[in-house]
């Protein structure tokens, strides 16, 4: 089958590979599309990273190269002996986190921050940017029909913006700022006004994402070109958002995010960093403001906790993934998809490559 690999720091390939072979606890899926993350991005660029390089990965013991591709759904055609949930012809969604189960935060739950860690599709085990894949039962969460089997590639990085959402320090009626409006930027936005956020303030420099920050619920954006963005926070919030979230990725969106939380309000880092940063401690010293991290969601055998939550606001509407697809590719496009996110094209949000499409 065709797989889009990974060989080394901007050298992606599609290969022929050998077909998954299906586990007594395991389904295999034909993938109906995966979307291009911007931790793909990451690695495309300035990996491997994710990516075991020289050492074997601790939980598939694999090196690079290594099949990729993290959000992804698609059809189940062929169950293991020992699965009794998931029926051939389901549509499913895939949570990717990989987990040693035996170091203290296995042992807690907290599966997504296994000391062994890692995702299928960056630390080996296939990837979405295949044809076929097998996974573990566990991780495959089946999406009901009201959902589009398209959506099933976008329950990862809205799992991303909710799971960072219900670890920040915010109740309803609060107000919240999000720096950057990528895709996890508005999956953020999205989370955050289901959750009550208001107003939600979006900081982004391209038109045209500040313009869809707007769409799916940003109360007002600011483009900190040619803006002071968290001087004019801090003046429409009356001295400061109650938390904000930071999802550019850069140094300077850190400092703002900092600068225009009130004091003792809390700081949510979703990023994930090519390089080091330099920031003010005394701006988080002397307000008593709380800066955090958040990474991914919830996996193991609480895979469908916030997947499953993901799913049913597709389903009733309350989260809204079709604004974040702007453009659909086959398998063989994928470099050029990458490039062209990378290029910075304002236009393009969410990449979806359909392995068995020819476009």
């Amino acid at each position: 089958m065709r797989s889009a690999v990974f060989h080394g720091r901007e050298n992606i390939q599609v290969d022929e590979i050998a077909e998954p072979v299906v586990e007594r606890d395991s389904v295999l899926i034909d993938v109906t599309a995966a979307g291009i993350c911007g931790s793909d991005l990451h690695e495309y660029a300035a990996g491997p990273i994710f990516i075991p390089g020289d050492a074997p990965h601790p939980v598939t013991g694999e090196t690079a190269p290594v099949s990729m591709g993290h959000e992804f759904g698609g059809e189940v055609i062929e169950i293991g002996d020992d699965v009794e949930d998931i029926a051939v012809g389901d549509t499913v969604t895939v949570n990717p986190i990989l987990y040693c189960g035996e170091c203290r935060y296995c042992e807690d739950g907290s599966y997504h921050l296994c000391e062994s860690g890692g995702f299928i599709g960056l630390s080996g085990g296939g990837g979405g940017f295949s044809e076929q894949i097998a996974v573990s039962s566990e991780q495959a969460i089946p999406v009901p029909d009201d959902v589009p089997a398209e959506y099933a590639a976008l329950v990862e990085p809205f799992s991303v913006g909710l799971h960072a959402v219900r670890n920040a320090a915010f109740s309803a009626g609060d107000s919240v700022a999000v720096y950057g409006t990528g895709p996890i930027g508005l999956t953020v936005i999205q989370a955050a006004k289901a959750a009550g956020a208001n107003p939600v303030y979006a900081v982004e420099p391209q038109d045209a994402r500040r313009e869809l920050a707007a769409e799916v619920g940003a109360d007002m954006t600011f483009n900190p070109i040619d803006t002071d963005a968290p001087e004019a926070i801090i003046e429409q919030s009356d001295g400061g958002v109650d938390a904000t979230f930071e999802v550019a990725g850069i140094e300077q969106t850190v400092r703002d995010a900092i600068r225009s939380v009130k004091n003792d309000g809390s700081v949510t880092i979703v990023s994930i960093f090519e390089e080091r940063i330099e920031i003010e401690p005394n701006e988080i010293v002397l307000g008593e403001r709380t800066v955090s991290g958040t990474l991914a969601y919830e996996g193991g055998p609480n895979s469908d906790v916030e997947f499953g939550a993901v799913i049913d606001m597709f389903a009733d509407g309350t989260l809204d993934p079709e604004p974040l697809i702007t453009s659909r590719i086959g398998l063989e496009e994928i470099v050029d998809g990458f490039e062209t996110l990378l290029g910075g094209e304002h236009d393009e949000i969410k990449i979806i490559v359909e392995p068995y499409s020819s476009h």
